[in-house]
């Protein structure tokens, strides 16, 4: 069986304007994921608004940027159990701390869900998913809450135009414009931009619309950036 790698923003389970689970958005999403019988998937969950919010009182009390992402590590895992238990029956109920945990739990289990794996410096729950797809041979696909990657946040700019592909050495160079910090909310963090760069890995970018994910996930025109 071919092996997605999905990347799930933490901001698409609780949405960045609320503190509440987004339960009916799940429950599509774990519709279509279940409806894909022909093929296995690793998805990634993010720690969003919940995991910046430990961070920022972190960072406040004067905390160095290593116990800041370590936070946000345990977030990430917080919310891959999460949605393991919501997939329950469909996925493996155990979240795995290593490259090799993964590939353990997916002998045995169509879908398996992540957090991030380990610490690395200047790293987000995006830089595991970007290894993973390398390690899997696969396209990485990033699900967040705008459709894309655009000339500017189009949450503040109404000019803001949607940029449907982009070279890797393009994205990597926009990439290394923004000074990283824990927490950061980005399309995909330095580290990841690197590591699809470094092994050119094709990488999607796509808005959390079911219905647009499907096509992704069935090679129809969707609505989104391709970096390749």
């Amino acid at each position: 069986m071919k092996t997605e790698v999905l990347s799930l923003g933490g901001s698409v389970i609780i949405p960045r304007d609320t503190d509440r689970i987004n339960y009916a958005y799940i429950k599509s999403f774990k519709h279509l994921i279940a409806s894909c019988k022909d093929r296995k998937f690793v998805i990634v969950i993010g720690g969003g608004s919940t995991a910046r919010k430990y961070m920022k009182a972190l960072e406040q009390e004067g905390y160095n940027k290593k116990v800041q992402c370590l936070m946000g590590i345990t977030i990430t895992r917080m919310n891959a159990k999460f949605m393991a238990n919501f997939f329950n029956g469909l996925a493996s109920q155990s979240i795995p701390k290593s490259l090799g945990g993964v590939k353990n739990l997916l002998k045995k289990n169509r879908i398996v869900f992540v957090g991030s794996l380990r610490y690395e410096e200047n790293n987000t729950s995006d830089g595991t998913a970007a290894r993973l797809a390398n390690v899997f041979h696969t396209t990485f696909i990033n699900i967040t809450d705008v459709a894309g990657l655009y000339t500017k946040d189009p949450r503040k700019y109404k000019d803001a135009k949607l940029i449907k592909h982009t070279s890797l050495e393009k994205f990597n160079a926009m990439v290394k414009k923004i000074t990283y910090h824990p927490g950061q909310h980005f399309i995909l963090d330095q580290h990841a931009s690197a590591i699809i760069k470094r092994h050119k890995i094709k990488t999607i970018i796509l808005g959390k619309e079911i219905e647009n994910i499907r096509r992704c996930l069935q090679g129809k025109a969707f609505k989104g950036t391709i970096i390749a």
